[in-house]
């Protein structure tokens, strides 16, 4: 962290700290204690200063109030005190969440609430405080939003199931999940867990708050979108009873917040398992999108854009599925479009951000010749912009003389320049070679 980024961070857990001075955070109670509990851990003089240097580290957009971080530190000054007292008397109304959507991999449309910085600020206090008392009680099969635990450790612990004989998956997708998960019963199961009627008030205050879009306000009477720091605990909330079912009865699975697997050893076992999970999401009033799931082979089927294969010997390995490469190079040839009018230097630090971040989530795939021939396609399209941005003529000719052409060669590809692609192969190979892409710092899958 750079040390301008440090004094704002300061500044602004200072800004917190005077809105939650040591009175203002005090109950009063003649009018507003409502008893030791969890709702006075949440709003403790800590706990908040922790919730809101974690609000501010992840930045973010801000909601219909239209106030960003800073503009929310200025307000929590002035207006702390007050807010804190309707939280303690049940009289806080959150705001609604800001509709808005963003692409998905496989080209829908996700759905995002995006929650007021204040109320972003409320929810991770309370995330703090009940985390810590709900994750101990959750599935030791699931992994999605929970500390310690990640998508890979997932992933893994699907490959051990299949390299025990379970070649058959029970792959379940449910519609919409966080658009639809019943109040009334999420409410009902987060209440034979956490015994404080304020926290309980609370968190439906924010299940209920609505949504605002267009500048039209819908009421929500299902559903916690995605966008506020609540609804991945809430999600596991419920989803736990599915899991703690399952368990009863001796299954092999690996859930990640909505997507779920269950591991069996043939077909007609995986048709019951099916069967169980339909009764037992629809008890939960959840849809499952019986067209894509599925009962069927392990290696048919993908989990968290990961799937499996046999290799020499029978040993079972992981690769990045295929639906996922090709989003992968969809994603790269828009980042090297040559029409862009971007400088080879931005060009290359867009596509770092991107493939260092796809490196990192892929790194367990067993598929090392993939990522070789992925490294060769994104230089072989950087050295076409390179030849690109040189133009024609004599520029090309001579930097290509420079970099250790052959003058047949570089004559060659200076007065070919329609023909990019084909020119930026094999002719420049030897010539853009791979210190030339370490050189402008061209990032590496391997």
């Amino acid at each position: 962290m750079s040390a301008q980024a440090g004094r704002s961070v300061k500044g602004q857990g200072e800004a917190l700290s005077e809105a939650g001075s040591d009175e203002a955070l005090r109950p009063r109670p003649e009018t507003e204690d409502t008893g030791p509990g969890l709702l006075s851990a949440v709003l403790a003089r800590e706990n908040m200063q922790q919730a809101w240097k974690r609000v501010w580290a992840n930045r973010g957009a801000g909601g219909i109030d239209g106030l960003g971080i800073d503009e929310t530190a200025q307000r929590l000054m002035r207006e702390w005190p007050a807010i804190r007292g309707q939280l303690l008397r049940g009289t806080y109304r959150p705001q609604p969440v800001r509709r808005v959507t963003i692409p998905k991999p496989d080209g829908g449309q996700r759905e995002l609430g995006i929650p007021t910085v204040t109320d972003r600020l409320i929810q991770q206090a309370l995330l703090q405080v009940l985390q810590p008392l709900l994750d101990p009680t959750f599935s030791q099969h699931s992994y999605g939003f929970r500390p310690g635990r990640s998508a890979h450790q997932a992933v893994q612990a699907a490959q051990a199931h299949v390299e025990s004989g379970r070649r058959v998956v029970v792959d379940v997708d449910l519609e919409k999940f966080f658009d639809r998960v019943n109040h009334d019963f999420l409410i009902d199961r987060l209440r034979k867990r956490v015994a404080d009627a304020g926290v309980i008030r609370l968190v439906r205050a924010y299940l209920t708050s609505g949504i605002m879009d267009g500048g039209v306000l819908m009421a929500r009477s299902e559903g916690t979108p995605q966008g506020g720091p609540l609804s991945p605990l809430l999600a596991n909330v419920l989803l736990d009873e599915v899991d703690k079912e399952l368990e009863r009865r001796g299954h092999c699975f690996v859930r990640y917040a909505d997507d779920a697997n269950v591991y069996v050893r043939s077909r007609r076992a995986g048709k019951r398992v099916m069967a169980l999970l339909l009764k037992l999401y629809g008890r939960l009033r959840l849809k499952v999108n019986e067209a894509k799931s599925a009962v069927a082979s392990v290696f048919q089927r993908k989990f968290l854009v990961y799937s499996f294969w046999v290799a020499a010997g029978g040993k079972i390995k992981r690769r990045v599925a295929d639906k996922a490469k090709a989003t992968f190079k969809a994603r790269v040839r828009k980042l090297t479009r040559r029409s862009g009018g971007a400088s080879l230097e931005q060009v290359v630090e867009r596509l770092r951000i991107y493939v260092l971040g796809w490196k990192a989530y892929f790194r367990l795939a067993d598929t090392p010749k993939v990522w070789r021939e992925l490294d060769q396609w994104i230089r072989h399209r950087m050295r076409a912009i390179q030849l690109k941005q040189w133009r024609r003529g004599t520029t090309a000719y001579r930097e290509l003389l420079a970099r250790g052409a052959r003058p047949e060669v570089a004559l060659l590809v200076a007065g070919n320049t329609r023909r990019l692609w084909r020119n930026s192969g094999t002719p420049l190979n030897g010539v853009l070679d791979l210190s030339w892409a370490d050189q402008l710092g061209i990032p590496r899958l391997c």
